[in-house]
């Protein structure tokens, strides 16, 4: 079947297949959060992106082979409300952007810096720092070798715009920079969009509305 990021709270996961790399989105209560299980295809080896909640349904996704380690996106709540049962679960390493680190309860075991790698079995990932939505937030970019950029943004960037900056002018700036330097100015349109709530998008589709995003300040 087609991947179409489509997913609903109760719902089946839906599976992006690829390469090297299988992902599988699934989406939590209450507040409609998603997660992304990345499968390294050669090794095997899994990794979480946020476990934002419901940790019978991660655990489940997760399966048998458990997870290597699961990154949180930033630090607010329930992007890790099932974070200390995912970690208890599986024994995974815990990654987070350096400066959102301390604001997440449970102990990030490799603070993240821009640029730094995470890696999957024989798959690598790029943390990008945003700042804005939170001081520490982090994008992951995906570099596919046989196709187009996939990147995991969490709450930096959705379908129609950057994330919620609480009508902060510097903040709204700060992470408008961080995202069109960081993303769209590197990243070709094709680059496949995985947020943190909701539909994906692709940078292509989301270019066009920079210049409003930019007049209207959110």
């Amino acid at each position: 079947m087609t991947y179409s990021g489509a997913v609903k709270v109760g719902g089946p996961a839906d599976v992006h297949e690829l390469a090297d790399l299988i992902i599988s989105k699934v989406a939590v209560g209450p507040m409609d959060n998603n997660a992304y299980l990345l499968r390294c295809r050669t090794t095997g080896e899994q990794l979480l992106i946020d476990a934002a909640n419901e940790p019978h349904t991660l655990l489940q996704l997760i399966g048998d082979d458990g997870i290597a380690s699961v990154v949180t996106t930033h630090r607010h709540q329930d992007h890790w409300n099932a974070l200390r049962e995912v970690v208890d679960a599986t024994g995974a390493r815990t990654y987070a952007g350096r400066y959102d680190a301390e604001g997440i309860p449970v102990p990030t075991d490799v603070p993240l810096d821009d640029g730094d790698t995470v890696r999957i079995g024989r798959v690598e990932l790029t943390a990008r720092h945003l700042k804005g939505h939170t001081p520490g937030s982090i994008a992951l970019v995906y570099d596919d070798p046989h196709g187009h950029p996939h990147v995991f943004t969490g709450d930096c960037l959705f379908p129609g715009g950057v994330g919620n900056t609480w009508k902060d002018p510097d903040a709204f700036a700060s992470l408008l920079h961080d995202v069109e330097t960081k993303l769209f100015d590197v990243l070709p349109d094709e680059t496949w969009v995985y947020p943190g709530h909701g539909k994906d998008t692709t940078l292509g589709d989301e270019r066009p509305q920079l210049p409003e995003w930019r007049a209207r300040g959110w």
